[in-house]
Formats: structure tokens, sequence, C-alpha cells
């Protein structure tokens, strides 16, 4: 710690101290406190000691440092590892498909993947939970000329693995348009395909997807909206039954198509909506909608949710209501705008 110390003969000292007592095996006992230390001014010295060590230390020297409970001293090894090229592809692909955490996740797939992939690599980049490592697997597929095995990942759950997914099959000259459409007139679609079919569809592609909103698997029901709204398709009188939706993911997708369109749905609809009684989800959903229709309704809609319980909608209140008072104060000529704010006012009290 004292080689970033303010006073110079102090900081002098302590960098000859430790520059005499750090090796590779007090390395990894110091690493997370010089990896703090780093942060600070004049901190750098200790981390550039650090670094020299463990790049001139045996490979297995890393090793305790890899699996640390620290996050970033996992991200300093695994830099360092993938620096000085200590780690195998197949290694490498491990850490991305294991480790919690992106920074890791993403540097390890790009490692694993960069220069050459086997299929050894590519399997365990493809069977990860993160969306790093199978988006990586996804790509060293084109290399690897598999585009058969990409189309198994065109509706998958993440919107950058499925964009990997079409860019392998068409560099392969297969579209997959045609497979997203069959996938959505299936019975057994999954939410990845009806996403798909919006992110790479036409309008015209839009029947299809209208059918699925009464699908009986809500994350099918939920993933057609988004598809509907990324084709930029809104009905009003079709989404706004889904604001009654048992799931709370489709309330939430329907609320954001109907985002544009909020002053189509009736005031006073959508502030019985606010009552306390209700699913949290769709009190959040009115708040939402009616604050796109416009300051004085936002003001309705704040005043009674000042002393709510929730404390989200709460916060959202109040910042609604010093917006009123600070940023628009011609809203004051308003009588109705004057006598809510009075009533806010009573309510901080």
């Amino acid at each position: 710690m004292r080689c970033a110390d303010w006073a110079e003969p102090v900081r002098t000292r302590a960098r000859e101290v430790l520059a005499e007592i750090l090796d590779a095996g007090t390395a990894v006992t110091l690493a997370p406190v010089i990896l703090r230390v780093a942060d600070r001014h004049r901190g750098d010295h200790a981390l550039a000691l650090l670094d020299g060590v463990l790049r001139r230390a045996p490979r297995e020297r890393l090793a305790p440092l890899l699996v640390s409970g620290d996050r970033t001293v996992r991200r300093f090894a695994y830099r360092l590892a993938v620096a000085e090229g200590s780690l195998s592809p197949v290694e490498l692909a491990r850490a991305a498909a294991g480790d919690d955490d992106a920074v890791i996740q993403g540097r390890c797939a790009q490692a694993a993947a960069a220069g050459g992939v086997h299929a050894e690599v590519a399997e365990i980049l493809l069977g990860a939970r993160n969306r790093q490592a199978r988006s990586a697997g996804v790509t060293a597929l084109r290399r690897l000329g598999r585009p058969e095995r990409a189309v198994e990942f065109l509706a998958d759950r993440s919107a950058l693995v499925r964009a990997c997914a079409r860019y392998v099959v068409r560099q392969h000259g297969i579209d997959p348009l045609p497979w997203y459409r069959t996938r959505c007139a299936d019975p057994g679609v999954e939410p990845g395909a009806a996403i798909g079919l919006g992110e790479c569809g036409e309008r015209a592609d839009a029947p299809l997807l209208w059918g699925l909103l009464e699908h009986p698997e809500p994350g099918v029901r939920a993933r057609a909206v988004a598809g509907l709204r990324r084709l930029d398709v809104t009905d009003v009188r079709r989404l706004r039954p889904l604001l009654d939706d048992p799931a709370p993911g489709v309330v939430g997708e329907a609320t954001l198509a109907l985002l544009p369109s909020a002053r189509a749905l009736p005031e006073e609809w959508l502030l019985s909506r606010l009552d306390a009684g209700r699913p949290r989800w769709e009190r959040v959903s009115a708040w939402r909608l009616l604050d796109a229709h416009g300051d004085v309704v936002r003001l309705r809609a704040a005043v009674p949710l000042l002393g709510d319980p929730d404390v989200r909608l709460r916060t959202w209140a109040g910042h609604a209501v010093r917006r009123v008072k600070h940023r628009d104060p011609r809203a004051l000529r308003s009588p109705e705008v004057a006598a809510l704010l009075d009533r806010a006012g009573a309510v901080g009290r």
C-alpha cells in the first residue's frame, strides 16, 4: 500500500521492499491487495512488479489466481494468461463457458476462437450458458464449414447468438427467413424463433406473429409481441388485451409496443390500473403508459403514488412532480396543476 504513498521517501522504500519480497509464491497472496492499490494514484508501480513476476513464473503458479474468488484477480490472471499464451484453446473455451464474469467470458471466448478452431473447442463454446461463449462458438462454425449446426442456434434465447447464427448460414448461401417462417407456423415454435422472425422478416410476416399471441407458452407470446415491434407493426385494439396477460413478460413487451400509441388508451382506464391491489407488473405498465401521455396526465398519476408502498413507483412519482416544479414553470398557471402540486406538497409533509 505504501508503494502509492504521497511521500516520496516512503514510496521509494516501500517499492524497494516489495521488489525484494515479491516472487512467484508471494505474488499469489499479495495479488488482491496490489490490484486494489493499482487504482490509486501512483499505484501502477506495484502492479508492474506483479505483472513482471507472474510473466516470469512457471505456468502452474498462475493457476490459483485463475480460480480466485476475487473477480478482479481472475480478470488480471486471465488477461495475463491470454497475453502469454499459457492456456490452450480448450482451456480457454472451458473458462469462457464456466466463469460467471462477462469480461472473462468474452476475453477467453475470443482467445479460444482466435487463429483457428477445432471441433472440441466449438462444442465447448456452443454448450455454454452465457451468450459470449455461445456466440463465439456459433461464429466458429463458419470456419468449420458446419452451417447445419448453426441453424440450431437461429432460435437461441440471445439476440447476439441469433445474429451470429444468421451470419453463418448466410455465408453458406442459406436464407434463414424461410426457416423462421416454418418454425413460427409450427405449434412447437420456440420463443427465439418468434423474435427471430421479427429481426429478419418483413411486415408481410406479421400475420404469423399475430397468430402466436394466443400461444400457451408465455415466452412465445412475449417474443411474438417483441417481433411485431421489430417489424413496426402495431394494432392498439389487438395488443391492449395483452396488458391483462397473466405473464409479466408479456405485459412488459405489450407495454413497450403500445408506448408510441399510449394516448390512444383511455386515461381513466390506465389510472384505474395503478390500484394497489393489482399485480406490480400491471401497475408499472400503467405508469409507463400514463407517463407517455404527457406532463398533466403524468402528474395526475404521480400525486396519488407519492405515498405508495412500492419504492420504485413512489420514486418515479416523486421525479414526475419535481419535473413539473422545476422544469416547466408555465404549467403552474393551470389551476389543475397548481391544485395537484398542493396535494403533492401535503403528501411530502
